[in-house]
């Protein structure tokens, strides 16, 4: 009887322990939802504020990879699906009228959690949002019903696909960093795991399929490789520095077209990497020390603050020039499709637009001032005629003056620049349905001595460029309408990816 009792204990300790696991699992499970909350709220915040004030200061993804985010891959997922459903969330959470004064000065938390009651896995009762949003669930979950009907239809589904933008499907690129490892073992590794092929244009570039995700990976994590599209990993070829150069990046953060420089010059020469804002130089370091480049300088400068005049920059021989622009080629792969700017169908915003070319075009003219500079790339993320060929075709005359000409980067290259000048075809466009991101990309190039507008020799070509200059300053700046634009692009880009069926990327 004695050894019947104690079976019957021992089984009961430990139904009591198992219990006592079980909760204790539970209560970690529900920290762990808390804090994945609140980490998402922090960077729904960032991403939030930066589409208000037209300033973002990183995408959605490379705020969501930041080394600080502990479980990337459920926050990325908790802050795309709140973003995605936040027109409706608002329109619930305005009809609903419970949040008082206290809890919008948390908005972007109960954005998040709202979420995961209307539409996600439901809330525990940890925190006190959840607590209160929780004792209001009847309300939101009535809200929600009375908008459906409002909006005449039957289902959650359907009011979502009112909102809803189709997502882009493109190749996933990365850059292999010759610094550390060279392209072919980079093909073996990721090859054991991946379908793998290299890029036909680039020759550091591999492509693998969409939606693969190698934000964890160790050749990502140790900077053997560097997730960047095929768009963007074509400016610094195009400006092609030769090793021992003397080069400025004159707008870096955040320094992968930097480190490509200092792959392609094979760590000999110097590389100036300025930057102006400070909260983007720690994110300029942190890519230069993961490359393991070790001929970058960092400044914390603006670039039109420099004087070409100062003996530190008499021997920089060439300039990359990616200033802020508008972001209208990377919007896709950036998710700003997601944002509130965006989903609510916002007009180009004109004023912004003339503001940044109007800088974009001052920078141009200031790279041209450096004395012994040889080659200057202007490039974008953007696909605006005014950000792009317009803030050439302006520059041209200066250029020319001071011994320069537009090279062509890429000759194979089929998707040229929009034909609104002579010598546009020069120019470089990607398609972001195509390459995953619109970029723009012009070269100019010192010209041979003898062909220099500002030399004493006055031969035929001489005369002929001069007169070309003369020309365009005559001529009237060709500005295509907006509506107009945008469906003479969409023509030219079809026509482009037609033409470009032989490149791979």
């Amino acid at each position: 009887m004695r050894m019947k009792r104690e079976r019957k204990k021992k089984k009961s300790d430990g139904g009591r322990q198992q219990n006592e696991e079980k909760k204790t699992t539970l209560k970690g499970a529900e920290r762990s939802a808390y804090f994945a909350r609140r980490e998402a709220a922090k960077v729904l915040k960032t991403v939030l504020v930066g589409d208000a004030k037209r300033r973002a200061l990183a995408s959605i993804k490379t705020l969501v990879y930041h080394p600080s985010v502990r479980n990337k891959k459920a926050t990325f997922a908790l802050i795309c699906q709140t973003l995605k459903h936040l027109p409706i969330i608002n329109d619930v959470l305005q009809a609903a009228s419970i949040i008082n004064s206290k809890w919008k000065r948390q908005q972007e938390l109960i954005y998040i959690i709202v979420y995961d009651i209307l539409f996600g896995q439901g809330v525990p009762l940890v925190g006190d949002a959840e607590k209160y949003l929780m004792r209001h669930k009847d309300a939101l979950h009535s809200t929600l019903k009375q908008i459906l009907s409002r909006k005449n239809v039957k289902t959650v589904k359907e009011l979502f696909a009112l909102h809803e933008v189709p997502d882009v499907s493109v190749p996933r690129n990365v850059r292999v960093n010759t610094l550390k490892l060279d392209v072919d073992s980079a093909l073996v590794e990721l090859r054991k795991k991946y379908t793998v092929q290299k890029d036909d244009l680039i020759p550091d570039l591999l492509i693998l399929p969409p939606g693969t995700d190698l934000h964890d990976h160790p050749l990502v994590k140790n900077g053997s490789i560097f997730l960047q599209g095929k768009a963007s990993s074509m400016v610094a070829p195009a400006l092609s520095p030769e090793p021992g150069w003397e080069v400025l990046d004159a707008c870096s953060a955040p320094g992968n077209k930097t480190v490509h420089l200092a792959a392609l010059m094979k760590r000999k020469g110097r590389i100036i990497a300025c930057e102006l804002q400070k909260e983007r130089i720690k994110r300029l370091n942190d890519t230069i020390k993961l490359s393991g480049a070790s001929n970058i300088q960092v400044l914390n400068e603006d670039f039109l603050n420099i004087n070409p005049k100062d003996p530190s920059y008499s021997k920089i021989k060439a300039i990359l020039l990616d200033p802020s622009c508008s972001g209208s080629g990377t919007a896709a792969s950036r998710l700003d499709h997601l944002l509130p700017s965006k989903a609510a169908g916002q007009d180009i915003d004109m004023e912004r637009l003339n503001k940044l070319a109007a800088f974009q075009r001052k920078a141009l003219q200031h790279a041209f001032l450096f004395p012994a500079v040889e080659r200057i790339v202007y490039s974008t993320c953007s696909i605006n005629q005014i950000e792009n060929e317009d803030v050439v075709k302006s520059v041209l005359p200066l250029a020319e003056s001071y011994g320069f000409q537009l090279a062509k980067p890429f000759p194979e290259w089929q998707c040229r620049g929009l034909p609104v000048f002579e010598g546009s075809e020069h120019l470089v466009r990607t398609d972001p349905a195509k390459h995953g991101e619109g970029f723009f990309i012009a070269l100019f190039s010192k010209k041979d001595a003898k062909l220099s507008v500002r030399s004493n020799n006055n031969d035929n070509r001489n005369i002929h460029s001069s007169t070309r200059t003369r020309n365009l300053r005559r001529k009237k700046p060709m500005l295509i309408h907006t509506n107009l634009f945008r469906m003479w692009l969409y023509g030219h880009l079809n026509r482009c990816r037609i033409q470009d069926k032989s490149f791979s990327g």
